[in-house]
């Protein structure tokens, strides 16, 4: 199992997320295990202020480092089995290999940047900087629920069929191949026949094939990571 702390000004952001799908599914089983922790605790004063303006002026708020370490410091359980991790778009770009990383740990809090950012003195209390991408938001809470998600799947049997996690896109360091279902044909659009064929050779070969090409038009800086075999090479270089 493995737990996950979020630190937050906004707690009851998290409510309906955490009430459906898989999250849910995964938390009633006893796999995962979420809390949400107002930062507002760690205040100490009777207004329980844990932002302020920046030194050396500029427009905006700052978050406060004392409410935040000390937050950490409280949910924090063992150094050894434990990340904190902090949601800025200053961090370092969240992939499936981080995903991966994360998962390794018994715990993980989670710090929600706000307003104009944290502290720099923050950082010293925290693991790593993770941004879900080149954008902004209004705060780390949304960013902190993308990789939540992410690394939930990871856990063994919050996902049905482990296969489909194998598979997903990023898994395998390439873009998911194309998918089909019912009906074979709709509005002249149809379904490649090899996945109607039942040899499950061609549709894997076929698949492979499908997740290269997609790879190279969409993502190509994917494909100078990924690994690939000497048919992969071929194939890419016939395209």
């Amino acid at each position: 199992m493995i737990r996950f702390d979020i630190i937050t000004l906004f707690p009851r952001m998290f409510d309906s997320p955490l009430q459906e799908s898989l999250l849910k599914k995964a938390r009633d089983r006893g796999l995962i295990e979420i809390v949400v922790h107002d930062l507002r605790t760690w205040t100490e004063d009777r207004h329980h202020t844990a932002d302020d303006t920046a030194y050396g002026g500029g427009a905006g708020m700052v978050m406060k480092v004392a409410p935040i370490a000390q937050a950490i410091d409280s949910i924090r359980q063992d150094p050894e089995t434990s990340r904190a991790v902090l949601l800025t778009p200053q961090g370092k770009q969240f992939s499936q290999d981080v995903a991966s990383r994360f998962c390794s740990y018994k715990q993980l809090v989670f710090v929600c940047g706000r307003y104009e950012g944290v502290d720099e003195r923050v950082l010293s209390f925290v693991d790593d900087e993770i941004s879900i991408g080149d954008f902004i938001l209004s705060g780390g809470e949304i960013a902190a629920l993308a990789v939540i998600d992410a690394v939930s799947r990871l856990v063994p049997g919050v996902v049905g069929d482990e296969a489909s996690v194998r598979e997903d896109t990023f898994s395998s360091g390439l873009l998911k191949y194309p998918q089909y279902t019912r009906p074979p044909s709709y509005r002249g659009l149809d379904v490649p026949e090899v996945l109607l064929s039942g040899d499950h050779e061609k549709i894997r070969r076929w698949r492979r094939q499908e997740a290269l090409k997609k790879t190279v038009q969409r993502r190509p800086d994917l494909i100078e990571k990924a690994e690939l075999s000497d048919k992969d090479g071929a194939f890419l270089n016939s395209i």
